[in-house]
């Protein structure tokens, strides 16, 4: 059970005190880490209490300072540590770090206390958790495949067909098999993404976010660890069975690096600031280092949509991982519009009538081969307008022997969306307004080298899906304060 929550009034009133009672050093110290007593000072955990009561028993012996060990975390990856035991050995030497986590002292929270409270926010069953020494699994488990997919290319998915077959399910709104992560998710949209939306750091009318996939690496051994005696037998290639420290972790293919790493695959979505230049993490989810970012950017944006049913995407920027009919025809049906980068491999769709001449992303050429420009929707219609790019200006000088057409307006010609979904948008491939809002896709790489470097998950020496999406949830938390303190600095200036 809780036995009692220290609420943000009274985390206040004890950092006040706390703070009038130090020495001229301490205070010199605590002014050298400003920027983290204010992070933690404006993180109202209040929300957090009612949201965490379930997952603790109404008997039984009672847990303590569970916000404290909640800021603890945060604070730990503020201060750039990366193993939480060197991390608790650091609390108990610095009583000015204690403070700031609400604590005296003498009523430091233990090791083990934050450990349990990683774990109460993990949804598998404890018993089918394979990390202990005894859990062992085949030599063969982890084979690293021997073809590569070339140079800037990704693996292809392994299953024909499993996009829409993943969209499908995501259309019936229920949880996706293996959903551990689901409550460490309502966490974060408690603690990050709702007092973001309050301070006007996320517009929820009019939000536009970016998905994208990233690789993690672990440091775990891809071979595992031999428990067996073979060794002392002098037969060194023995195919015993073997204990694996992160047997979550499996073979993927780097494109950036072009070469197979032993990991996780990251997906996140996340939105950008304009007014506060600042880039926000939506939504943080953990896959198989195998599985292709178009399944994983489904599966990610139907999560998401559940635990923020009031906050509504309006416009999506994905990359060409993501070209696939499934993704639009989803964006379709959520009223998102999609911005997706397109994929070169792709051909003409047979939909488009033959007599028209397209570039690679659907806008039609004249006579000439010079892209005409987008002119506009007809809802009576329903068909976009193009003009002759030498009427509009665009063009200097028209190069037809016969002009198209005598008129000073110049040639028209009209695509209907319905030709074809993935080169028709609602926003057309080419206009400024696709170019200015795809542009906001960048922030995806921003939050992605913010978590794994900033914020130094790529150096933690943790082992499995449970600890790398909750520390990587702490860094997004992390990165909600940053931008609130940002926008508190410049509101204030």
């Amino acid at each position: 059970m809780l036995k009692h929550w220290q609420t943000h009034a009274e985390y206040q009133q004890f950092i006040s005190e706390a703070v009038a009672s130090l020495n001229l050093s301490q205070l010199k110290k605590l002014h050298s880490m400003s920027d983290s007593w204010h992070k933690l000072t404006s993180m109202n955990l209040d929300p957090v209490r009612d949201f965490l009561i379930p997952f603790y028993s109404n008997t039984g012996r009672p847990a303590l300072n569970q916000p404290q060990i909640l800021r603890s975390f945060v604070l730990m990856l503020d201060r750039k540590f990366s193993s939480l035991t060197k991390w608790t050995v650091e609390l108990a030497g610095d009583d000015l770090l204690a403070v700031l986590i609400g604590c005296s002292p003498d009523s430091l929270p233990p090791l083990g206390s934050y450990f349990d409270f990683i774990n109460r926010l993990w949804l598998r069953n404890p018993d089918f958790e394979k990390f202990g020494r005894n859990d062992l699994f085949p030599f063969s488990k982890n084979k690293k495949p021997s073809s590569k997919p070339g140079k800037n290319k990704k693996l292809p998915n392994r299953h024909s067909g499993i996009t829409g077959i993943t969209a499908d399910y995501a259309l019936t709104e229920q949880d996706f098999p293996f959903y551990y992560e689901i409550a460490l998710q309502q966490l974060f949209s408690i603690a990050g993404i709702s007092p973001s939306i309050k301070l006007g750091l996320i517009d929820p009318d009019n939000l536009t976010a970016s998905g994208d996939g990233t690789c993690v690496h672990s440091h775990a051994n891809p071979y595992g660890h031999k428990v067996c005696n073979c060794t002392d037998k002098e037969v060194y290639n023995c195919s015993c069975p073997r204990h694996y420290s992160d047997p979550d972790a499996s073979w993927g293919w780097d494109s950036d690096l072009n070469t197979y790493f032993y990991g996780h695959t990251l997906y996140m979505l996340s939105c950008h600031n304009k007014q506060y230049q600042t880039d926000l993490p939506l939504q943080i989810r953990f896959f198989d280092a195998k599985r292709h970012d178009s399944v994983s950017g489904i599966i990610t944006l139907a999560e998401f949509r559940k635990i923020n049913p009031d906050l509504q995407i309006k416009n999506l920027c994905l990359d060409s991982a993501h070209d696939n009919y499934p993704t639009y025809e989803l964006c379709k049906k959520w009223n998102i519009i999609p911005f997706i980068d397109l994929n070169s491999k792709r051909g003409r769709p047979g939909s488009i009538p033959k007599r028209l001449d397209i570039d690679t992303d659907g806008t039609p050429l004249c006579a000439a081969g010079l892209r005409m420009v987008y002119w506009g929707y007809s809802p009576k219609r329903h068909d976009c307008k193009w003009r002759c790019p030498v009427a509009c200006g665009k063009e200097e000088k028209c190069t037809c022997d016969v002009p198209c057409s005598s008129s000073p307006y110049g040639r028209c010609l009209y695509t209907k969306p319905d030709w074809d979904i993935r080169l028709y948008t609602p926003v057309p491939r080419g206009t400024e307004e696709y170019k200015k809002t795809y542009n906001n896709r960048t922030s995806s790489e921003r939050i992605n080298n913010r978590i794994l470097n900033d914020y130094h998950l790529h150096d933690m020496k943790i082992h499995g899906k449970k600890r790398y999406s909750f520390f990587a949830m702490i860094a997004g938390i992390n990165i909600h304060l940053d931008a609130r303190l940002k926008k508190a600095k410049m509101d204030a200036a």
